[in-house]
């Protein structure tokens, strides 16, 4: 892969930084200092410990093995899955993130097979049809208006099989809009000494800065979607069946995990029954 580095060093939020909340800012956040950082941020090896194999697991026992990653990010779960002996395609809007997942594949002795692509139009650059789709790490949240998550998730929908799962991601927002952001800090971002933490939340925002041991500080505009509006939105393009985990547990209390891990179902259920409200 032949990806051109980016070399902006300086996020850019503008004068007024709580009032960015566009889509399309997404790829600027990531600069290259910021993604240079990004796996102390994670801990790839604490970060497997702390989920296990919950996904491999869960993508093994529905006998899936074609999976597209649709926010690679730095590479983790797609080199995680190739390890596994998933047949993975590492897809991701940022070059920059990009050119550092196709560099960590090397060192893991791999080659990934990577795409820049946006997920409003995911099937112009990717293509055939997967068993599969994945997209975690809190990434969807970058999309602020409702019209871009239909889209999105319309285009996820459309690139799997026709009994393909969907396997995607958020931040417990409900637990930080209501009562006050408190993490574990246990299982997605568990570089030690790094912090990842909101600075300001509204019912439209949740800015998150990450300040790591140098002090260097970078931040991340998101949207603060709820659960069941996610739900709700995944059953609106289409997928009938949706288990929804709190830190990759089925039983939980609403108010306790830090991270939602949605399982979406595309196979067609016969019959009038609605099953998006199943756990």
């Amino acid at each position: 892969m032949n990806q051109k580095r980016i070399n902006i060093q300086t996020q850019d939020f503008g004068i007024e930084p709580i009032q960015t909340r566009d889509t399309n800012h997404y790829t600027s956040e990531y600069v290259q200092s910021f993604v240079e950082k990004w796996d102390d941020l994670i801990d790839w090896s604490l970060r497997s410990k702390s989920e296990g194999d919950f996904f491999i697991s869960e993508l093994k026992k529905r006998k899936k093995n074609k999976v597209l990653d649709v926010a690679t990010g730095t590479g983790f779960h797609s080199v995680r899955l190739w390890q596994s002996g998933f047949e993975v395609t590492s897809a991701d809007g940022s070059p920059a993130m990009l050119a550092k997942a196709f560099e960590n594949g090397r060192k893991h002795g791999l080659i990934l097979r990577t795409v820049q692509a946006d997920w409003r139009w995911l099937n112009k650059d990717v293509h055939g049809k997967f068993d599969a789709v994945i997209c975690l790490g809190n990434s969807f949240t970058h999309l602020f208006n409702d019209n871009d998550r239909r889209k999105a998730l319309a285009e996820f929908y459309a690139a799997l099989k026709h009994d393909g799962i969907l396997i995607i991601d958020q931040r417990n927002y409900d637990s930080i809009l209501d009562s006050g952001f408190s993490s574990k800090h246990t299982y997605y971002y568990c570089g030690e000494n790094v912090k990842a933490e909101p600075e300001y939340v509204d019912d439209g925002l949740a800015r998150f800065c990450y300040t790591f041991p140098d002090q260097t500080k970078y931040h991340l505009n998101m949207f603060p979607i709820r659960r069941e509006k996610f739900r709700n939105l995944l059953g609106e393009v289409g997928f009938q069946t949706i288990h929804t985990y709190g830190d990759f547990q089925e039983t939980y209390t609403q108010d306790d995990p830090d991270f939602f891990v949605h399982i979406a179902e595309k196979k067609y259920i016969l019959g009038d029954k609605n099953e998006t409200d199943s756990e």
